[in-house]
């Protein structure tokens, strides 16, 4: 795997790994994603926020990156 996401990933790394990966954050809800609080938020704490479960979201991005 070329890149790993966890539940405390940062979501500016993961964009700034793979800008494509923006599709998964607007697919959720979470659509200030040029915002700076919101791209230095970990996945846990956006989906906390947007009431997504974050292994749905951390298996999401792990089959991206597979």
């Amino acid at each position: 795997m070329a890149y790993e996401v966890t539940k405390d990933s940062i979501i500016g790394d993961i964009l700034d790994y793979d800008p494509t990966t923006a599709e998964y954050f607007l697919n959720m809800g979470m659509h200030c994603l040029g915002c700076p609080s919101a791209r230095g938020e970990s996945l846990e704490m956006a989906c906390s926020v947007h009431g997504v479960p974050v292994e749905d979201l951390v298996e999401q991005l792990n089959e991206h990156f597979a």
